[in-house]
């Protein structure tokens, strides 16, 4: 079966936030959690959902009440972006009391943590690329000159491209990502952003 049909099945052919109907598609929770999207790392979500998750400024309060439901959800990609959402609506009040009720695992806590939605805007660490591009979790990057891998023999080549990067939520010029097998720390001054057709 392909990822639509799993996740068709999972779901009851229905958004796993809000339980709509309409315009259904896949979304994959960022950064990755499994490195390659699949059914673990994404969820079927609608239109409206999906606008709402990646726009903060379109946020519309009233619509995520659903997640009263569906924070129960026993996946955790579901988990993941209903605790999210909760988040960053947290000044709202309501969605304050449903996080309190809403249990998680530590794994999937640091997970959801990954997006920064926790934070107040003055907390919240930008991290930029070498030309002052914001970069966030799940992004793609470039290495523009070659660097050397501490602890190892290993040299990333300029040029390489270094996809679904996390962020080091305690300093600006951290990021991490895989390259080859390895998993490695870059400094942001090093690497450009890719487009998301590259």
């Amino acid at each position: 079966m392909s990822l639509q049909q799993d996740l068709q099945t999972r779901s009851g052919n229905q958004c796993e936030l809000c339980a709509s109907t309409n315009n259904l598609s896949i979304y994959d929770v960022k950064p990755s959690i499994t490195g390659g999207g699949g059914v673990d790392g994404s969820l079927l979500a609608c239109e409206t959902c999906s606008i709402q998750i990646d726009n903060v400024d379109d946020t519309d309060a009233n619509h995520w009440r659903c997640l009263n439901d569906s924070m129960w959800s026993e996946y955790r990609a579901v988990k993941v972006v209903a605790w999210r959402m909760l988040s960053r609506l947290r000044n709202e009040g309501w969605p304050k009391d449903l996080l309190e009720m809403m249990y998680m695992e530590d794994d999937d806590l640091r997970f959801a943590k990954e997006s920064g939605d926790h934070l107040d805007d003055s907390e919240k660490i930008i991290h930029r690329d070498a030309n002052g591009t914001i970069l966030q979790a799940g992004d793609s990057v470039v290495l523009i000159k070659d660097l050397k891998v501490k602890g190892s023999s290993l040299v990333a080549k300029q040029g390489t491209a270094v996809r679904r990067i996390s962020l080091d939520h305690e300093n600006a010029k951290y990021i991490e990502g895989k390259v080859g097998p390895t998993q490695i720390v870059i400094i942001t001054d090093y690497v450009k952003k890719m487009a998301e057709k590259e």
